[in-house]
C-alpha cells in the first residue's frame, strides 16, 4: 500500500463489498461499495481524484457527516459520506477524494 491510503487502487478490488458503517459505538449498519471512479484531471503532485459510492438500507437516512466504516481486509477509516440519493436497494452515499 502507498503511503497515502485513500487512492483509487485500494478500493477498486474492494467493489461489491460489505462494509459496516458504525452511527456510534453501539448502532452499526451494512454498507456496500458499489462504485469507485477516477475523478478528473490529476493534481499538480500527481495525486488522482476520485470518489466513492456505498449503498446502505433505505432507513435510516443519514445527513452528510463523517463516518466510521470498517472493512474486514481493510480495518477502519472515517469517511465524508454526502446522501446521493435512492435506488431500489437501499440510499447511496458518496466519499471523494480530490
Amino acid at each position: 500500500m502507498s503511503a497515502d491510503p485513500f487512492t483509487l487502487a485500494r478500493f477498486e478490488p474492494l467493489i461489491g463489498s460489505g462494509f459496516t458503517l458504525w452511527l456510534d459505538d453501539a448502532t452499526a449498519l451494512p454498507t456496500r461499495l458499489v462504485e469507485a471512479r477516477a475523478g478528473g484531471l490529476a493534481a499538480p503532485d500527481g495525486r488522482q481524484p476520485f470518489s466513492l459510492t456505498f449503498e446502505a438500507p433505505p432507513a435510516p437516512a443519514l445527513p452528510q457527516n463523517i463516518y466510521r466504516l470498517e472493512h474486514p481486509q481493510q480495518g477502519a477509516m472515517d469517511l465524508f459520506l454526502v446522501p446521493i440519493g435512492r435506488q431500489p436497494g437501499g440510499l447511496q452515499y458518496e466519499a471523494v477524494f480530490a
